[in-house]
């Protein structure tokens, strides 16, 4: 019975003592929260306003996100180490760096997606054929690029909802950018019957298409080649260059060439044929078919 009481004595003893200390330390508790709460606030205004100088001298908007962002968490940093300097926890911040070689084995092999996404972040944003709003094709999926981070690239697709990829997906993997460009080629394929006259067809194709679309110099032209003798046409396809900055422009174009490429056709008499099939039934089948 002696000892259970010694023991509660003791534990409510260092009970007290804890509650004792934190009550010393309430003040130096209060500094320490109104020093993160400053050095938050003032991250987030060297964050935007480190951007707006870094822009006048980098125009490329990822370097810009990511120098400030960079900024802000060393802000951050800095008032955690303020914080804990003011609770009188150096020796073990000390002790945590000291320890930081040997765990830091650890953690990285832990965290190696986390770190490869961070440097393939870095590099993605340095890279100047890949910028925040450009049209870009990647891992499977089209849009704007939204942002660029440390961790993930972010995808607007053209139905607005936004793809969230790692950054180390889009490195080990290919990607079009359709906004270095301000030229693509467009490919339109169709089919004329087989009683047209080709050369006339073609000759009609490149004119409307000339007509409709501007060729730029000695490399661009529209060009015109029948490819297939199909199951009920012959079939070609017509190649013409336009200004084009992202897939709207790139449908637009397309549907711009196949109305006028149709409405040529329909004023030459030109036909445009579509599959035809036959059926055969067999005569037993169609006796049953008519008794019944």
């Amino acid at each position: 019975m002696d000892k259970i009481t010694e023991s509660l004595n003791n534990l409510s003893t260092k009970l007290w003592g804890w509650v004792e200390a934190f009550i010393r330390n309430l003040p130096n508790l209060a500094v320490a929260i109104l020093v993160l709460v400053i050095a938050y606030f003032v991250s987030r205004l060297v964050n935007k306003y480190s951007q707006k100088v870094v822009k006048k001298y980098v125009p490329q908007k990822s370097i810009t996100k990511l120098i400030g962002r960079a900024l802000a968490v060393i802000v951050v940093l800095v008032g955690l180490f303020l914080a804990l300097g003011v609770l009188n926890l150096d020796k073990t911040l000390n002790t945590l760096i000291a320890g930081a070689g040997v765990s830091g084995l650890v953690i990285g092999l832990a965290l190696q997606g986390a770190l490869a996404n961070g440097i393939a972040g870095i590099i993605l944003s340095f890279r100047k054929r890949v910028n925040i709003g450009d049209w870009v094709e990647t891992s499977g999926y089209t849009g704007y690029v939204e942002d660029i981070k440390l961790n993930n690239f972010s995808l607007r697709e053209p139905d607005n909802n936004i793809v969230i990829i790692p950054n180390k997906t889009i490195t080990d993997n290919p990607l079009k950018n359709y906004s270095i460009t301000d030229r693509a080629r467009i490919i339109i394929e169709c089919g004329v019957g087989y009683e047209s006259d080709l050369e006339m067809v073609e000759k009609l194709t490149k004119e409307t298409i000339n007509n409709t679309f501007a060729q730029n110099g000695s490399n661009e032209e529209v060009e015109f080649f029948y490819t297939t003798f199909g199951g009920s046409s012959i079939d070609f396809v017509c190649r013409y260059w336009v200004d084009c900055e992202n897939g709207k422009d790139k449908l637009t174009a397309k549907h711009k060439g196949m109305l006028a490429i149709k409405k040529a056709f329909d004023a030459n008499d030109v036909n445009i044929p579509f599959p035809i099939r036959t059926l055969q039934f067999d005569n037993k089948l169609s006796m049953v078919s008519e008794s019944e």
